[in-house]
């Protein structure tokens, strides 16, 4: 069984910036694809960004181009997500997911691609 465990949240003003972790179990290895949501109070889970446990693409919801980067590092089992230049819209519980299936332009940021989350990370930017 997958497990993740999400750091780094916390409440910043706008124009700062945050480095979010998520630490993967033993099992990262298993997993093809992994993906940064967020979500608040009344709004559906969105996802922010996506990156393949190997090579080199990574994908973004076009609210955070420019500003958010994904990465890993394989060594760690850990997955980033750095953001830059914090905006108000930011502000939403942050989760960490985990696919057993390859990550696609067309499937990356879809829900049901995910079976395993972590517990979530808030991050609150105030103006």
């Amino acid at each position: 069984q997958v497990q993740l465990l999400e750091s780094g949240g916390d409440s910043v003003q706008a124009g700062g910036s945050l480095k979010l972790s998520c630490v993967v179990n033993e099992y990262y290895l298993s997993v093809n694809c992994m993906a940064w949501f967020r979500e608040t109070p009344g709004q559906e889970r969105e996802a922010v960004a996506g990156i393949p446990t190997f090579g080199t693409m990574t994908y973004y919801a076009d609210s955070v181009k420019g500003r958010f980067t994904v990465s890993r590092d394989n060594a760690k089992n850990t997955v980033y997500l750095e953001m830059n230049n914090l905006n108000t819209d930011d502000t939403a519980m942050y989760y960490c997911a985990a696919s057993m299936f390859r990550c696609t332009p067309s499937t990356w940021f879809r829900l049901d691609e995910y079976r395993n989350w972590g517990q979530g990370t808030q991050v609150t930017v105030s103006s």
